[in-house]
């Protein structure tokens, strides 16, 4: 699976594809969200994976919290929509697509948003490839191969195409989303797992080699979140939800948005003093 897609983890480290809600409302009984404060004003904002799930959600969030923001992912009528929607509600956005499969195409995306803001202060790079689950002796090198190329590779093109937009104008924060799954073994996913706890090295790497350009790197690590692709994997192996929820000290899944705050957060002045860092968001699943 070459496509980009939103990683949403799971417990066991598997990325989500989808938001099950693409208005992205929250479920009332759990969940409160605060009001914009103006988080992310005046800050250009580049989102990959931002069709559906987290990606989405962010979008909508740093737009409502005041950033301007360059959309991409291989799906461009999801992003269109996503697009649509934001200036509907007052913000600034654009989209542009991307395979994060092609170094060529991250790059083209990155200068993309040169071209139309002049500088990128922020990136948050949030698309995985899904590995098909099985045991680590019949994982085949094809797996592998594309494990590497989008969720480590497409990290490493992203971040210093990323980097050098943000060096002519004093610097900018980037964002990284791995995975629970980094975290600990993941026998279901073991070329997923490698690869996103090898992006959490690359992201502690990058911010001690880049805080003289005054380039801030950070990680997140989320858990089971609510979207499509736990629907999915739910359908085909029933009783996964249960579990999740059940590793979860507050026995249930997160919203995509309760994922994307964490993101805003990192990418705000407000984490001035935050680099370096892999930010569990899990619900205390991995405590």
């Amino acid at each position: 699976m070459t496509n980009n897609t939103n990683d949403m983890s799971d417990s066991n480290g598997l990325n989500d594809t989808n938001d099950t809600n693409d208005t992205d409302a929250p479920d009332s009984t759990h969940t409160v969200f605060s009001a914009p404060i103006g988080l992310l004003t005046g800050k250009v904002l580049f989102i990959t994976g931002a069709s559906r799930g987290i990606g989405a959600a962010a979008a909508r969030l740093f737009a409502a919290e005041g950033a301007s923001v360059v959309l991409a992912a291989r799906g461009t009528d999801a992003l269109d929509r996503v697009v649509k929607e934001i200036r509907a509600d007052g913000g600034v956005a654009d989209a542009v697509a991307l395979d994060l499969a092609d170094p060529a195409s991250i790059r083209a995306a990155v200068d993309h948003v040169g071209n139309l803001h002049g500088r990128l202060d922020g990136a948050f790079n949030n698309g995985a490839a899904i590995q098909r689950p099985g045991p680590l002796d019949t994982t085949s090198d094809e797996d592998v191969d594309e494990q590497f190329a989008v969720n480590f590779r497409s990290h490493w093109t992203a971040m210093n195409a990323e980097a050098a937009l943000m060096r002519r104008t004093g610097g900018g924060a980037i964002v990284n989303t791995s995975s629970i799954g980094s975290r600990r073994a993941n026998p279901a996913l073991p070329a997923y797992g490698a690869m996103k706890r090898a992006l959490n090295s690359l992201t502690e790497t990058a911010a001690v080699s880049w805080a003289a350009d005054r380039i801030r790197v950070n990680g997140i690590t989320p858990g089971g979140t609510a979207t499509e692709m736990i629907d999915a994997w739910e359908a085909a192996t029933p009783g996964v939800v249960d579990r999740i929820n059940a590793s979860t000290p507050f026995g249930r899944m997160a919203e995509p948005r309760e994922v994307a705050e964490v993101a805003a957060w990192l990418l705000s002045d407000r984490a001035s003093w935050v680099t370096g860092a892999i930010v569990p968001v899990d619900g205390g699943a991995g405590a």
